[in-house]
């Protein structure tokens, strides 16, 4: 009986992987001949619980969780904290994102209506950001991209896309409300279908082409009933909305296995656009009318008009560059998901702060184009 209990024992507890031992105490026992009793316990001079070497011999299973799964993925204990790091990160980026453009677009349309010259505000917003990413790579603080003239070369159609643009836009909001500007803007998807469709020979889903029905209607709604139009700012937008079309296929096209991170792509791209625009906007304007309308508004605004320049030149290329650093982590869904948020944040922030009449028949337009825009971004994926 005692032989089957020790037995028992040693199966069980070698059955059974990594397990803290308890001791298991046995009913009393008669020792030897004299009738004293004692009691049999596991802790007793011979642990039962020791391995032999037949036992040993069968293999136990671990409990522990396996570095990878068999394909290749990490296991949920150490993928939670990293995803949830990664989102968190994705969260920061959009907020940063969003701030920084809604911040922008005020100051740049303050300077405009105190200094309607964009060519010099379009110069002046690269030249910021040109100036700030040199002094990055000459203080080491962000790394100087390794780049050849073939980079250059594939960056030059991207920058000249980028140039025209950022100056339509420029020139847009310097004729209408920023909120009309980005409403005409959230056209871009319709566009880059088109382009792609007759120019290149692409061809799309059936629910793509669809998509693009209410973009195109509400931007036609919204400019319609727009209280302020301007035909010179509509078509800044609506150009701006091209070349931006044309800039993404350039991108595309030219920069594949460059081996250039978003940020510092970026600063090329601006340094770039910088040359090729500054000989445009001496010869458009010219440093005569920048005198002038500098000192009619620093008059009419004060020092304040100083810093409003200051700022919407930064935050440009701040929120550009981390528009293009966000493009590292997330896939491009994720990114035209965001990109039509942005505008609705800048739209309403725009409207609240400059008091923007909107009709709710206009307002309806904007709706309908923004939400076509969403469709089209799920549509393409």
């Amino acid at each position: 009986m005692l032989a089957a209990a020790v037995a028992s024992v040693r199966i069980s507890t070698a059955a059974t992987p990594k397990l803290a031992f308890k001791p298991v105490h046995l009913p009393p026992i008669v020792s030897g001949g004299g009738g004293s009793r004692r009691p049999l316990s596991l802790v007793a001079a011979r642990p039962l619980y020791r391995q032999d070497p037949f036992l040993a011999a069968r293999a136990v299973p671990s409990l522990a969780p396996p570095s990878a799964t068999a394909d290749g993925a990490r296991p949920v204990e150490t993928a939670a904290p990293a995803e949830t790091a990664r989102r968190a990160k994705i969260g920061v980026y959009f907020a940063t994102w969003w701030a920084l453009n809604v911040i922008f677009n005020i100051y740049n349309k303050k300077v405009l209506n105190a200094f309607p010259y964009p060519w010099l505000t379009s110069t002046l917003s690269l030249a910021a950001g040109s100036a700030i990413m040199l002094a990055s790579w000459a203080t080491r603080i962000a790394e100087a991209p390794n780049t050849d003239l073939d980079f250059w070369k594939a960056l030059s159609p991207v920058a000249i896309a980028h140039t025209i643009g950022h100056v339509a836009a420029t020139v847009s909001m310097a004729k209408v409300a920023v909120s009309f500007t980005h409403i005409i803007k959230s056209g871009e998807p319709a566009f880059s279908v088109l382009v792609s469709r007759f120019f290149l020979g692409e061809h799309f889903p059936a629910p793509v082409y669809f998509s693009i029905l209410p973009i195109i209607g509400g931007c036609a709604l919204a400019a319609v009933t727009e209280l302020n139009f301007n035909m010179t700012g509509f078509m800044g937008a609506m150009i701006s909305n091209l070349a931006f079309v044309f800039r993404n296929i350039f991108s595309k096209k030219g920069m594949k296995g460059k081996s250039v991170s978003g940020m510092n792509y970026y600063a090329c791209l601006s340094m770039l656009s910088l040359a090729i625009l500054l000989p445009f906007a001496f010869a458009m304007e010219g440093p005569k009318v920048w005198a002038a309308g500098w000192q009619k508004a620093v008059a009419e605004i004060g020092p304040n008009f100083v810093w409003w320049v200051a700022a919407q030149s930064v935050f440009y290329h701040l929120y550009n560059q981390v528009s293009y650093m966000s493009l590292d982590e997330i896939s491009p869904l994720t990114f035209s998901i965001g990109n039509t948020m942005k505008r609705i944040s800048v739209i309403v922030a725009s409207i609240i702060i400059f008091h923007t009449p909107v009709q709710p028949i206009n307002a309806l337009g904007a709706a309908i184009a923004i939400l076509g825009t969403f469709i089209y971004s799920q549509a393409k994926q």
